[in-house]
């Protein structure tokens, strides 16, 4: 008997079809992947095998048990880990767990077994809140909050958007060993390096199954899909060009602990600037002094040529800025964000209009200005900020982890902007988690222990570390890590 037999499942939202007559098996045991891009029903499909949505036609069995008629049996032996809620942030990390394990009438003693190789890693900060903690240390607990009650399936779904490639592939190593006790595991990722650790995945696209087989041939049947073409694009060399960014010996301490210690680099005016670290690492406490949103305790920077001590507010106007979290308003619509953001930054009224023509024609968003934004998929919505976050044509762009959680495709199309962008003189300060974006930067830096471990080109970190792509550099780095990200 199959762990899971789907078979002609659908399911509509209105008038949008998610799921158009599914069908598939996976074996007991098997590692299987749910890959597609955004929008192709993935995450439906998460919650129809779990329990939580009810299919319009067909059936699913998990287990042997039926998602409709035997849904209790069904929750007891799935875990869930959900790509954007699986922890209550402001609970401790014990808290979290005593709660799931009660929602699955357990204790965590009872459950300890199933969880130690795990939550040993974690058990020390027991005490500390679920929101404090790095991504990688979340993404530990949540895998133990849907593992502590003993289930014979895991599904997770997109469980490691947002975590840097080291604290990936710990997470994936830690999917061996459950395999090797016997649980299936079926896992969405946008990763390719992951979708290669699946034993067979199964492409849905709009709604329908397109293949399913073992991942290189399923990654090279629809290679325009997984693996699109690069785009070209000049990389610019160091010149003689303003600073637009300039920051030396930069330090942001809390107590004793140096979250930032001690760096120093500067960035040109019109560069795609790469800023990369594990989670820990300090990128995003940086960011945050660069950005006015923080205040160092010691050292010197100028960005746009504003001194971020003393003139941050100055620098606010001048820069644009898009995080993965919050960049726009899910209940206004395309054109009203657009127009939110133009005020905040002091567009004249008349401007705003000629140039909202530009972009929703660029994005070819027209037909949809009128949309909200909470219908668009994830990847018209990060593009949509990224225009957004430059709509008033700021000297530096800062984009933290913009493209996290989309899927190949639609980041190229992401980059292209980036690239139209620079080309028009905006500076990207851009972080990523994703190893082949960080080879489109003109230069990157990597960060280690809160200070700067690395900066150059790509090519000129390979060659000088000695290893074949981006992903072995910053591995290799990353690993010399002596600090805990938490």
């Amino acid at each position: 008997m199959n762990a899971i037999e789907v078979k002609n499942v659908s399911k509509s939202y209105g008038k949008a079809r998610a799921l158009d007559s599914v069908s598939f098996s996976v074996s007991k045991g098997e590692v299987f992947g749910l890959i597609g891009p955004d929008g192709a029903g993935k995450t439906s499909m998460f919650r129809i095998l779990c329990t939580l949505l009810l299919p319009e036609e067909g059936s699913a069995t998990v287990d042997g048990f039926d998602v409709v008629r035997q849904m209790k049996e069904v929750r007891r032996r799935v875990g869930y880990m959900p790509g954007k809620f699986s922890l209550y942030q402001d609970l401790t990390v014990q808290e979290n767990l005593e709660f799931f394990a009660t929602l699955f009438g357990t204790t965590i003693a009872e459950g300890y077994d199933s969880i130690k190789a795990i939550y040993s890693q974690i058990e020390r900060f027991r005490d500390r809140k679920a929101g404090a903690l790095s991504g990688g240390m979340k993404q530990k607990l949540a895998l133990c909050c849907a593992l502590v009650h003993s289930p014979s399936l895991l599904f997770l779904d997109e469980p490691t958007t947002g975590v840097d490639p080291v604290s990936r592939k710990e997470f994936w190593d830690m999917l061996g060993s459950l395999k090797e006790r016997g649980i299936t595991i079926v896992v969405s990722t946008p990763y390719l390096d992951e979708v290669r650790r699946c034993e067979r995945v199964a492409f849905l696209d709009h709604g329908k199954i397109r293949g399913i087989d073992k991942p290189d041939i399923i990654l090279s049947q629809f290679a325009d899909i997984f693996n699109p073409p690069g785009i070209g694009h000049s990389r610019k060399e160091a010149t003689e060009n303003e600073n637009v960014i300039e920051v030396e010996h930069l330090v942001k301490a809390f107590g004793t602990f140096h979250a930032v210690d001690d760096i120093t680099f500067s960035v040109k005016k019109g560069e795609i600037f790469g800023f990369l670290g594990a989670n820990g690492a300090g990128k995003t406490t940086a960011m945050h002094m660069l950005t006015g949103l923080n205040q160092p305790t010691s050292g010197t920077g100028t960005v746009v040529g504003y001194d971020i001590r003393t003139q941050h507010e100055q620098i606010k106007k001048r820069i644009g800025y898009m995080s993965q979290k919050f960049s726009l308003y899910e209940d206004l619509t395309v054109a009203e964000n657009i127009s939110l953001f133009a005020g905040i930054y002091g567009m004249k009224k008349e401007h705003v209009e000629r140039k909202m023509e530009e972009v929703l024609r660029r994005l070819n968003f027209e037909e949809h200005r009128d949309d909200l934004v909470a219908s668009l998929p994830l990847g018209w919505k990060q593009k949509l900020a990224f225009s957004v976050a430059i709509f008033h044509e700021p000297g530096v762009v800062f984009l933290d982890e913009p493209t996290g959680g989309v899927d190949p495709a639609t980041r190229r199309q992401f980059w292209q902007l980036i690239y139209d962008a620079a080309e028009h003189g905006i500076t990207v300060f851009v972080t990523t988690h994703y190893m082949d974006e960080a080879e489109y930067c003109d230069r990157i830096s990597i960060m280690v222990d809160g200070k700067i471990s690395a900066l150059g080109t790509p090519d000129e970190l390979k060659r000088r570390f000695h290893q074949p792509d981006m992903d072995h550099v910053f591995t290799y780095l990353a690993r010399q890590a002596t600090r805990s990200s938490d």
